[in-house]
This record gives C-alpha cells, structure tokens and sequence, in this order.
C-alpha cells in the first residue's frame, strides 16, 4: 500500500504534538512531587496513607488520626454540663489512684489496709455523680454521664472495682466511711508481727529453737484467727497473712502443733479404740461373778451334810 508525503507528513506531525505534550505532562508531575517532597523535608505525607495492592484502601497515620479525633468531637455537648465534666475528670483521677494502691498490694495481699482510703474518695465521688440531688445550676450528673449510652462505662468501671472489694471482704476489716481499720484488724496485724518477729530471731540458727521458743506466738495467733473466723471478721489480707504463716512454720521450719481440736479427736478416736477390749473385759468378769454365785450354794449344803455325817459318826 503507498501513502503520499502529505499524509506522512501529517502522521509525523501529529505523532511528534502527542509526544510534547506527554513531555510537558510529565514535567509538570515532577515539579509538583518535587515541590511537595520539599515542603515536607520530615516524611510526613508518606504516613497520611499507604495503598496495598489487596484494595484501594486507605490506612491514615498517626497525625492524621489525631486530626480527626480533633475534627469529630462536637464544639458543644449540650448534655454534660461543666459541673458533670468535673465530676467525671474528678472520677477519672480516683480510679487511677485505686488501681495503682491494688497493684502493688496484689501480693502479699494487702489490698483493704493499703488501699481503703483510696477505695473510699473513689466511692464518694460516685455516689455524688449516680445521686438523685441537684448540684450547682440544678445539674444531675446521673442521666448523662451513667445513662446515656448503652455500654454504660463509668457504671461497668465503677462496678468491676465494687465486686472485688466485696470478694475480698474488707468491709470486715474496714470501718464504715472507709476512715480506719477495725479493732480487730489492727490486734491481728500486732499478733502477726510479733510471730513474724520471732521468726526472723530463730530462723538463723537451728529450726528446733525456733518451734520451741515462737510456739506460745503462733499458738495465739492461730487462737485469735479462729475466733474471728467464728465472728465472721475476716477479710483477704488476714487470710493470706495467716495461710502464708502456717506454710512457714509447717513446709520452710518443719514445726508442728498440737492444736485442741487435734487433742480432742485423738482422745475420741482413742477412746472408741479401747471401748470393744473394755466391753469384752467387762463381760468376762461379769460371767465370773455369775459363776461364783452358782458354786457357792453346793458348797454350803456339802459342807453342811459333812458335819451331820460326822455327829452321826459320833
């Protein structure tokens, strides 16, 4: 096939138009990936967003998270008011404080002496937010910051700390409005230093001093745990302080004690022991008698017929 100089010139001309158009697209792109890249020496752009190649989907930085985070609160919230926001920042503060008593006193438990102040400030500032009376401006709090949504938060938070103090029983050690440590509590805790005390004066020599020299301690302590036990005064810090100095004074000193529970059960059981040889012993002996009784009568009338033989003899 013959193409004529015009259409090939043409042909050439168009092509060589597309061809500096493209150029001057290309330049354009450069200079303006070279601008940015300039004003942004840090790399910021390169963690807006990243494209895999499983979908166009968008993974926005840091930065721009926290724009958005900034971007999506609302300028008003007209159902907390600043007296609510108090309240609830105040709540914030005393269940961090709570928390980090707890942890720290999670082993060896500790947990209602060390912290029951804390527990304390924190219960009282949500009995102030969950109460029915009107604060400043005859503002509720507890509507809007308990009952708004359906997660309930400050509710579930404020309730995962209440079931723990309640199954570590310390109300039993801890006087009503969380001021003091009971009587009880505080006898409890002299009784376990003095043990403890003698402990750490014994255990460097032979453990037998030991169990014979902090015997009359620890038996008062065990006394003191059981009466309580028996008054329902017990809480978790005097469980775990008690189990924590029968493993010492049983596993890591070998000591042992009598109890009188213990002496108890060894009389009975002895008892119960002996009771068939003292019943077989009784029977024997019980037979005996019956048998001396019988005899005795022919022995009477024999003798008696041996003197009428003799007068007769006579």
């Amino acid at each position: 096939m013959l193409y004529s100089p015009f259409s090939v010139m043409s042909s050439y001309k168009s092509c060589s138009f597309c061809v500096l158009v493209v150029i001057n697209v290309f330049s354009f792109v450069s200079a303006d990936e070279t601008d940015l890249t300039a004003s942004d020496p840090a790399g910021k752009l390169g963690q807006i967003g990243s494209w895999s190649p499983g979908g166009p989907v968008l993974q926005p930085g840091l930065d721009s998270l926290f724009s958005l985070s900034l971007r999506s609160s609302f300028p008003e919230d007209l159902e907390v008011s600043d007296y609510c926001r108090e309240l609830l920042h105040l709540f914030g503060q005393r269940y961090v404080a709570y928390v980090n008593c707890m942890i720290p006193a999670a082993r060896p438990v500790k947990v209602c002496q060390s912290c029951f102040s804390s527990y304390g400030r924190l219960v009282h500032t949500y009995l102030n937010i969950s109460s029915d009376q009107m604060g400043p401006g005859n503002v509720s709090c507890r509507d809007s910051l308990l009952r708004s949504d359906r997660v309930m938060v400050v509710y579930q938070l404020y309730s995962n700390l209440e079931d723990l103090w309640s199954k570590s029983d310390c109300n039993h050690c801890v006087t009503d409005g969380y001021q003091n440590l009971t009587s009880d509590m505080l006898f409890f805790m002299s009784t376990l230093n003095q043990t403890l005390t003698c402990f750490e004066k014994y255990q460097q020599g032979n453990y037998t001093e030991l169990c014979k020299n902090c015997k009359s301690a620890y038996r008062d302590m065990n006394e003191l745990y059981s009466s309580m036990e028996k008054n329902h005064t017990l809480c978790i810090d005097i469980e775990d302080a008690m189990n924590m100095t029968r493993r010492l004074w049983s596993k890591k000193f070998k000591c042992s004690f009598a109890r009188e529970e213990n002496v108890s059960v060894i009389a009975v059981s002895s008892f119960m022991l002996f009771l068939p040889i003292i019943f077989y012993l009784s029977s024997f002996l019980h037979s005996e008698q019956k048998k001396r009784k019988l005899i005795h009568p022919k022995r009477a009338k024999s003798y008696t017929s041996l003197i009428n033989i003799q007068d007769k003899q006579s």
